[in-house]
């Protein structure tokens, strides 16, 4: 196993300064074995997952790296050092308003007419065909004379690095959250080998994000082959994992999290040594049933569901004061749910506007 630390440039300031994002790269003793790519940090307050890639590469340093491991901590350097005073905004491109997270290339690939020309090749090739085809694509986009605008520039420069992976972990955080993971259907069971208690499952369609880009034209492809008659499994992973709350660093936890991962990575034979995954209750539920509730009214929030812990129908989930209505019955405004939940992240802010995205729950939450 070897180590190398790199860099690739992702856009331009306007006085000409590169942006760059650093890469580390574990190169693995075994050609055959899986590669990874992680990425942390691509919203500028989310920093928790470079803590996650620290603890992750003092494990991998003594560990016996089967496949390649590729690290990019500090995905975005401009989101990064988008400041308001002592928040970090960084959620979205200054420039043009889209998520950070919603600029992945969506491929729309004609897997029908591409399967025709390529039916011919044997499972190892066929991978490696598309592969090229998907990496090729993202170069192309890259290269168009018409230009991208800087939050595609820096997102299918990392969408490309992350097609030459076999599995792919994007890490999040929420504003204020409880440690969850996005998981496709197909890989629904994988889910368990991470140390995190709650799943969200997701369609397996592109809405824009960096694992939805990864495994959306792998999956499409299988699901046509299928139908050719040929079993073909989906060739790759990708999950995003969302370790807590922004604008902070634990350094202690982000070992739990890099241990789960080390599992992970263990099931599928990129380490050679066995990690077994953390003893917890697992829960999950489907996308259709994460639920967002606004806030009815603006005012000063006072959060009272405990984030990760199921909340009854009816019990506490919030107050509002409103100072103004001092001497009414509408002073102080108590918020509940019609029915079970549990409550995964909530604004970051006391201070919200009528119709402020307040809470985000699971329901119908079911053990994995």
């Amino acid at each position: 196993m070897s180590f190398t630390q790199s860099s690739l440039k992702v856009g331009e300031l306007a006085t000409g300064h590169e942006l760059n994002v650093p890469i580390f790269r574990f190169r693995g003793t075994d050609v055959e074995a899986p590669r990874v790519y992680i990425q942390a940090n691509v919203h500028g307050a989310e920093v928790q997952g470079n803590a996650v890639i620290y603890q992750l590469m003092q494990r991998l340093e003594t560990a016996n790296v089967l496949g390649d491991v590729v690290l990019v901590p500090l995905a975005n350097p401009l989101g990064i050092n988008q400041k308001s005073g002592e928040f970090t905004l960084g959620r979205f491109d200054p420039i043009t308003g889209v998520n950070w997270n919603r600029e992945y290339f969506d491929h729309k690939v004609d897997v029908e007419v591409w399967y025709a020309q390529h039916h011919h090749l044997d499972d190892a090739a066929l991978t490696h065909a598309f592969r090229t085809h998907l990496i090729a694509a993202c170069q192309a986009r890259l290269d168009g004379e018409w230009g991208i605008t800087s939050g595609h520039q820096l997102a299918v420069s990392l969408q490309k690095m992350a097609h030459d992976a076999d599995i792919v972990l994007d890490l999040h955080t929420g504003p204020k959250s409880c440690k969850h993971l996005y998981c496709p259907t197909y890989a629904y069971e994988l889910a368990k080998q991470f140390s995190i208690p709650y799943t969200l499952i997701i369609p397996n369609d592109f809405g824009g994000a960096m694992d939805e880009s990864i495994f959306c034209p792998w999956w499409q492809l299988s699901e046509h082959m299928a139908t050719q008659g040929r079993s073909f499994a989906v060739a790759v992973d990708a999950f995003t994992l969302e370790l807590g709350s922004q604008e902070h660093i634990d350094l202690e936890d982000a070992k739990q999290d890099a241990h789960g991962i080390m599992a992970y990575l263990s099931a599928k034979g990129v380490i050679g040594e066995q990690v077994l995954p953390a003893e917890m209750s697992r829960f999950g539920c489907y996308l259709k049933d994460y639920k967002k509730y606004h806030a009815p009214l603006g005012g000063m929030v006072e959060y009272k569901a405990t984030l990760g812990e199921k909340l009854s129908a009816g019990q506490p989930l919030a107050n509002i004061l409103r100072l103004d209505k001092y001497g009414s019955d509408q002073v102080l405004t108590p918020l509940t749910l019609p029915l079970d939940c549990v409550p995964i992240l909530h604004f970051a802010s006391a201070s919200v506007y009528q119709g402020t995205e307040l809470y985000k729950v699971m329901t119908n939450v079911f053990e994995l």
